[in-house]
């Protein structure tokens, strides 16, 4: 196992394997999956990530063209998807990775087919439809009819797949959800009324899949609860059960006795009330962990769920360690995760800091290396600052 003395995550990809059967398992047989690896495989890892579920999926969805690239440079070979902006500087590169783009007008499917044109290869391409985002997407009328039609006619492209985005799946009020799809069933009619056919049709996300099995198309993208979390509290948890694939720790680098009426951290905004004895632990927001955690958040030390005190700092935070009595430098410190019959999820640290589980694992940053296990088998560490891979799964 990597030897880190400041934060660290432990990823359990065997989990994140698990998850993906779990949540394949509720939908009918041959339907087509993409792992959702953006944002570093939402703090997780990309690569690990990717290579960990390759026998299980189809193929991957990112956000942007470095992503893709990243993937193929790793020996990801299956379908990527971009489900994002390309630049038109890019195209050509896209196309020589055999990434697939999101085609919303015509003015970049005209680019990406001259860019295909000239490296004398055929660009692939989804089409995004706007039933509700309000974001990227072409509206389904009569006049995504006609676009569509013209982008179909374009050379040296392959308009392979269809699909929306759901903006509120993961409510128990389904009926923004059911409307969206409805309007997407409505286009593509439209569209095969014309003669326009596509082989993959898809706009389930996680709370789709587990909530509404109708949607499920040709293929469903697997996003936060292929990582164990939960699209939301609303969504009914009892028809899957996903394995949380993330820890996160750190540990303690002093341990010092101080009085009553002592101001601790920035601003002193908290103060001692009787002798206390503050243990500083190596985390802070600049490795992504909130600083809206202030006297608010707590941690695991010794199996004893401890809270923290003052302000979080850029690189280290303290905390109140008075009830641990055998407390000591270099222990280790559980900020998400089990130590003995403590457990501290991402949603509830995520809930006290203000914001949710997907941004809160997204922000964990490349100064936190990750460990990875397969099935309790530890498998490689990657370090940011070494930018090797050394996995071996």
């Amino acid at each position: 196992m990597g030897k880190y003395y400041r934060v660290y995550a432990d990823v359990e990809l065997g989990n994140i394997e698990s998850n993906v059967e779990a949540l394949m398992a509720l939908t009918p047989a041959g339907t087509k999956s993409l792992a959702v690896v953006k944002a570093d495989g939402y703090g997780h890892g990309d690569v690990a990530v990717a290579k960990a579920v390759y026998s299980k999926v189809f193929g991957y969805a990112v956000a942007t063209l470095d992503e893709a690239v990243n993937l193929r440079e790793n020996g990801i070979d299956k379908p990527i998807l971009i489900l994002g902006f390309v630049n038109t500087d890019e195209y050509e590169t896209l196309v020589e990775n055999e990434v697939a783009a999101t085609v919303f007008d015509y003015e970049t499917a005209e680019e990406l087919s001259e860019a295909a044109k000239k490296t004398g290869k055929t660009a692939i391409c989804h089409i995004k439809v706007d039933t509700g985002m309000r974001r990227i997407g072409m509206e389904p009328d009569e006049s995504g009819v006609m676009l569509v039609k013209k982008i179909k006619q374009l050379p040296n492209l392959n308009v392979r797949g269809i699909f929306t985005h759901f903006a509120a799946s993961d409510e128990t009020d389904k009926t923004s959800a059911n409307r969206q799809y409805e309007k997407f069933n409505g286009f593509i009619k439209k569209l095969e009324d014309e003669g326009i056919t596509f082989e993959i049709k898809h706009c389930a996300n996680s709370a789709a899949v587990i909530d509404m099995p109708d949607t499920y198309k040709d293929m469903v993208r697997l996003g936060i609860a292929m990582y164990g979390m939960y699209p939301s509290d609303e969504v009914n948890k009892d028809k899957v059960q996903l394995k949380p694939a993330l820890e996160l720790k750190s540990h303690v680098t002093m341990v010092k006795t101080v009085p009553a009426g002592e101001r601790v951290s920035y601003g002193g905004t908290f103060t001692t009330q009787h002798e206390t004895k503050l243990a500083t632990v190596s985390v802070g927001y600049g490795d992504g962990y909130p600083r809206n955690l202030s006297s608010k958040g707590y941690v695991i030390i010794r199996g004893h769920k401890v809270p923290i005190v003052g302000r979080v700092c850029m690189d280290q935070m303290m905390v109140d360690a008075t009830s641990i009595p055998d407390i000591q430098r270099n222990d280790v410190v559980t900020l998400i995760g089990k130590d003995g019959n403590e457990e501290i999820t991402v949603e509830e640290i995520a809930a006290l800091a203000g914001t949710f589980n997907y941004e809160f694992v997204c922000d964990l940053n490349k100064r936190i290396p990750r460990n990875y296990y397969y099935n309790g088998r530890y498998i490689g560490s990657h370090d940011y600052f070494h930018e090797k891979w050394n996995l071996e799964i």
